[in-house]
């Protein structure tokens, strides 16, 4: 009976054990997920202040991006939105698990792309995929 009440015991320490796990893994995914729209929030804050005193977006690779967010730019403006972005030796935005973002540009608006957790940009035949989309 001893052995019984042991087992179960065991079992019962076991199950919170995963069951912190995965409450400890939610809370980190929507943590980063929330920074992931802040930061995409303010990029687009950013972006749209570049537009309205320069006439467009900027135009480039990511790097490029944050240079011209720097003030290499023709009207020398320096919007503040890429000091607040974590950036890599590359100069490039990353997006909270370390990935670069992908930024793309239309008539109508801004895109967006994060890798997500598993830091790789998968297509749409991906049925597990968990990378992030926004736009403007």
């Amino acid at each position: 009976m001893k052995r019984v009440v042991a087992i179960i015991a065991f079992l019962a320490v076991l199950a919170g054990a995963v069951y912190l796990v995965k409450v400890y893994s939610t809370w980190q995914v929507n943590a980063r997920t929330k920074k992931f729209n802040d930061d995409v929030d303010t990029l687009f804050a950013g972006l749209q202040q570049y537009k309205e005193n320069v006439g467009s977006y900027p135009i480039g690779s990511n790097s490029d991006i944050v240079k011209t967010l720097q003030g290499n730019n023709p009207k020398k403006l320096i919007i503040l939105v890429s000091r607040k972005a974590e950036l890599n030796e590359k100069g490039e935005m990353l997006d909270p698990w370390g990935t670069p973002l992908r930024i793309y540009f239309s008539e109508v608006g801004i895109l967006v792309r994060s890798a997500g957790a598993n830091r790789r940009f998968d297509d749409s035949t991906v049925m597990d995929s968990d990378d992030f989309f926004r736009s403007n």
